[in-house]
């Protein structure tokens, strides 16, 4: 199965191959257009509306392959003129063959059966009011003639001079063989719109294909996520995974108070009859000076709130309440909870 990134090139190359052969074309039928239309003064000629409809589609076209983000409404906009241009093209090329083979007759022309009138005179306005004579079918009539004019009188029904089948003549024109190369030009119009017709159908056809793809995307490889970051804190002989834990959590940041030591049991050792020796008192020495301390220290006047503990030690208000240690002396109390 073929890929999509290969399938979208393949398919954009061809619609840009296409669209430029109908840009040529269209451009080749715009120039014999103009060519022909210029060539005599009196014979319409049509074929250069469909240059110029194909040539601005086509251009819209090329732009559209090229572009990313609007592509779709250029190449819409292109299709739109194509469309018009096809329609243009058939029926230019109907009026213009038309005109080459009911209208225009080379035959006298081919045989130097006609002749061309240059001046007659030095003014303007005489030169479109100047008579010649012709005759045709034994019989002569005066003509109106324009300055530069080929013209055939054979061609000419002096009868019924508003009736003619055919152009008996052709004004602004350098000689009568620029009658037979309008009448050749008339003919590659017809032939070349033709052919940008079924071009500009193909291609019309092709666009609009191309502008419903989506350009594929190239496919990154995921990166692999990193380890997580292990610090390690001395102090706390705990590991932290700073990988693990939200950051939003934080425990609760309390100053360091001493812990009093907490006997793990209630045993208390019976009082045992100590010798009291002769002449002396019952009381040891060290037992008579660690009886003397706590009145010799001078008593710390206690702030407000605190509490007195057990143990002796000051606890302020502020001050997390102590629980005493449930563990061994070989046992690590758990890390704490993310």
């Amino acid at each position: 199965m073929e890929e999509i990134p290969g399938l979208y090139i393949r398919r954009g190359k061809t619609a840009l191959w296409v669209t430029l052969s109908l840009l040529t074309l269209a451009l080749v039928v715009l120039t014999i257009g103009l060519i022909s239309a210029t060539r005599t003064d009196n014979v319409p000629v049509s074929g250069y509306y469909p240059g110029i409809t194909l040539s601005f589609g086509a251009f819209l076209g090329i732009v559209g392959i090229h572009l990313v983000e609007n592509r779709r409404p250029m190449l819409v906009a292109a299709i739109i003129f194509i469309s018009i241009g096809v329609i243009a093209s058939f029926f230019c090329a109907i009026v213009d063959g038309i005109i080459a083979s009911e209208f225009i007759d080379i035959r006298p022309l081919q045989e130097d059966m006609c002749d061309y009138y240059s001046s007659g005179s030095a003014y303007v306005f005489d030169n479109y009011y100047n008579e010649v004579t012709c005759r045709s079918f034994n019989k002569a009539c005066k003509l109106k003639l324009r300055s530069n004019t080929c013209y055939c009188c054979y061609l000419y029904n002096c009868d019924n001079p508003e009736y003619y089948p055919h152009y008996y003549q052709f004004t602004g024109v350098g000689s009568c063989w620029d009658v037979i190369h309008l009448h050749r030009l008339l003919w590659a119009s017809v032939v070349l719109n033709v052919i940008a017709l079924f071009l500009g159908i193909i291609d019309a056809a092709i666009l609009g294909a191309y502008k419903d793809m989506q350009k594929p995307t190239p496919q990154v490889a995921p990166s692999p996520a990193p380890p997580p970051h292990i610090l390690y804190n001395p102090t706390q002989h705990m590991l932290s995974y700073s990988g693990f834990c939200p950051p939003g959590q934080a425990l609760p940041a309390y100053p360091n108070y001493p812990i009093p030591m907490q006997h793990t049991s209630s045993y208390q050792a019976p009082a045992t009859p100590q010798m009291i020796p002769e002449g002396g008192s019952g009381v040891c020495p060290s037992e008579e000076s660690q009886s003397q301390q706590p009145s010799q220290a001078p008593t710390q006047p206690q702030p407000q709130g605190a509490t007195q503990d057990p143990g002796g030690y000051m606890l302020t208000p502020n001050a997390p309440a102590l629980y005493g240690s449930s563990y061994g002396p070989f046992e690590k109390p758990p890390p704490y909870a993310c």
